[in-house]
């Protein structure tokens, strides 16, 4: 009932602000996956699908059906690793809700306001499944963002097509049958997590279509006895955590406390980065006199940033660099920054950051408050005995630190700057910040059209 009957007007002014700050991270994030080798083979299959011209695929000329779009969009979204997160929930959001509500808006020219409302719908939609149980999916080998994207997406897509309350718990009894995605891409780097957000984001918005089409399924998808969290976190929701997070919906704005990564790698790596960003600003310590870098870390981050630790200190692909903090930490003292051309094939075999990595180790420490929060902390031991230090309690770009305007100006600015030209840049970049005041979003995705 919340999501579809979402409107503008009761949108806070804080909470459409933060919805049109997360669609033009989400694009921006987009456009500067679009010259990297996995957006094209997944934009040439969003062409081939195909379906009536009614959504742009970001980056390119070309306008497909709206899930054929939202397939390619939301995977190129995700795609780099330098989207939004929200902590607690450890889900990604702009890449399923953002993208799933500018696809409908631009086909059914829906007024920019509309648009930002179904976009906070499907994160606030999006983050209450995954706060039902936070940390569940992860242990037993899940992808969050896998897993809650298409109740986002079909929230999103499915305020802005005017479902019923009925025909969209229809729609997320769905999404439960679709709902899928492994870690495994862990192993070797491979590109199936990318791929993630892009398939949530089609499942919500098929959905959203089917039921609208009068398709059924099942109305206890989230508390029945083999439902969504039975089959994915292992148990049964809990009643009373259940009815917490249905009560607080329009009243405490999950949208509010997303995180706008600054570092294009994996969420939980940040803190730790910024850590490393300021030892080197502060010191300037040469890599080669470093004997040790320790960490504090929370169990839950192990199985995914640390271990196995041989092979996280030496990243066998660059989309696997993205999760090794070994590397993420290295990379920044060596080099001082990590933005997307810190990932590539060439900077995984430097020498030096591989040098300096092989020095990188961690101690668990149980009272860290994961995944509730994402801290850092970096210890460089140097051989001359002195020791530099440096902690963090929350991760930059959210509600404890947050960006600037101008900074995540400056952000989409340089990421769209990979595709697109740079007059188009910045008439994309006011057409999205205006989108709330437009009377048709066409306009803005058009916006983000790559040349013919």
């Amino acid at each position: 009932t919340f999501a579809a009957s979402l409107t503008p007007s009761a949108l806070p002014p804080e909470v459409a602000e933060k919805a049109t700050h997360l669609l033009l991270d989400t694009a921006g994030v987009a456009l500067a996956a679009a010259p990297e080798d996995f957006a094209r083979s997944v934009q040439e299959v969003a062409l081939r699908l195909g379906g009536p011209p009614e959504a742009t695929l970001w980056g390119r000329a070309e306008r497909v059906g709206m899930a054929s779009a939202v397939l390619a969009n939301g995977t190129l979204a995700h795609g780099l690793d330098y989207d939004d997160t929200l902590e607690e929930a450890i889900v990604h959001t702009g890449c399923c809700c953002a993208t799933a509500a500018l696809a409908v808006g631009e086909a059914r020219r829906a007024p920019g306001a509309a648009v930002l409302a179904a976009i906070a719908a499907g994160a606030e939609v999006m983050a209450a499944v995954g706060l039902v149980a936070p940390g569940a999916f992860h242990r037993r080998g899940f992808h969050p963002t896998a897993l809650c994207g298409p109740f986002g997406a079909a929230a999103a897509a499915g305020n802005l097509l005017g479902l019923s309350p009925a025909a969209l718990a229809t729609a997320f009894g769905l999404c439960g049958s679709q709902a899928g995605g492994i870690i495994e891409y862990l192993a070797d780097g491979s590109w199936s997590k990318r791929l993630h957000a892009g398939w949530a984001a089609h499942a919500g918005l098929t959905a959203a279509l089917l039921a609208g089409a009068g398709f059924t399924a099942p109305r206890t998808v989230f508390e029945g006895t083999h439902g969504f969290f039975r089959a994915f976190a292992g148990e049964a929701p809990d009643p009373g955590r259940l009815a917490r997070l249905v009560r607080s919906l329009g009243r405490e704005w999950a949208i509010l406390r997303l995180v706008f990564k600054t570092y294009p790698c994996g969420s939980i790596n940040q803190p730790y980065m910024d850590c490393a960003a300021r030892i080197r600003a502060k010191y300037q310590p040469d890599p080669a006199a470093v004997r040790e870098v320790l960490c504090r870390t929370p169990e839950g981050a192990v199985h995914r940033l640390w271990e196995p630790l041989a092979e996280k200190r030496r990243p066998a692909a660059p989309y696997g660099a993205k999760f090794s903090l070994p590397y993420c930490i290295a990379l920044v003292l060596v080099e001082g920054e990590a933005g997307v051309e810190g990932f590539t094939e060439a900077k995984i075999r430097d020498p030096r950051i591989l040098a300096l990595a092989e020095k990188v180790r961690y101690l668990v420490d149980p009272t860290l408050p994961y995944p509730q929060r994402f801290t850092g902390h970096v210890r460089v031991t140097l051989a001359d005995g002195r020791v530099l230090e440096e902690t963090q309690d929350a991760p930059r770009g959210g509600p404890e630190m947050p960006l600037s305007a101008e900074e995540l100006a400056a952000k989409f600015r340089a990421n769209a700057a990979r595709a697109l030209p740079a007059l188009q840049v910045e008439e994309a970049l006011g057409r999205l910040l205006k989108l709330g005041g437009e009377p048709d979003a066409a306009a803005a995705a058009a916006a983000l059209r790559g040349p013919s």
